[in-house]
């Protein structure tokens, strides 16, 4: 058997036609009450609660949340930051992944490959707003050697929902 095959066995759980339906029904609305649920899937209320139950127990529903208007709650701007660590600096990388994780403003942040070291997904309320967190928050961070963000013109599509074929 191929090792690369077992491996990637070990962490992706088998999911059947019937839990890729109950997921695909709990992207497009997680506030779905478990009855309406199993009628979309046609199994029994008991069956679907338990599969349910089951995805995430093994971690493949990670968690449920509201999605807000950042425009109607008064965060008019998003931006793509771009972040460039300084080299050979492990301890403030390490110090870095933790405090950017506790930034409200950073909606989500990748490491990556390519010219810079992470991508972050950031909000705020206006472009003075964004200036002072990219300045005098996050490029004050230790170890980041440099800062380059694309201000967010025009939002053609936002989506958690993962492609379940």
């Amino acid at each position: 058997m191929n090792e690369a095959i077992s491996r990637e066995s070990l962490h992706t759980p088998s999911l059947d036609r019937l839990d890729r339906r109950i997921l695909a029904a709990l992207q497009a609305n997680g506030r779905i009450s478990n009855q309406e649920l199993a009628g979309l899937v046609h199994l029994s209320p008991a069956q679907c609660n338990r599969r349910h139950r089951r995805l995430e127990a093994m971690g493949v529903i990670r968690g449920y949340e509201a999605r807000l208007d950042a425009d109607r709650i008064g965060l008019g701007v998003t931006a793509f930051v771009h972040i460039t660590m300084e080299r050979g600096q492990h301890k403030e990388v390490q110090k870095f992944q933790r405090t950017v994780g506790k930034m409200a403003q950073v909606l989500e942040c990748h490491a990556v490959t390519g010219d810079f070291d992470y991508v972050c997904k950031v909000v705020a309320r206006d472009l003075k707003g964004l200036s002072d967190f990219l300045l005098g928050t996050l490029a004050q961070q230790p170890g980041v050697n440099g800062v380059r963000s694309s201000v967010c013109l025009n939002e053609l599509k936002c989506t958690g929902a993962l492609p379940l074929e």
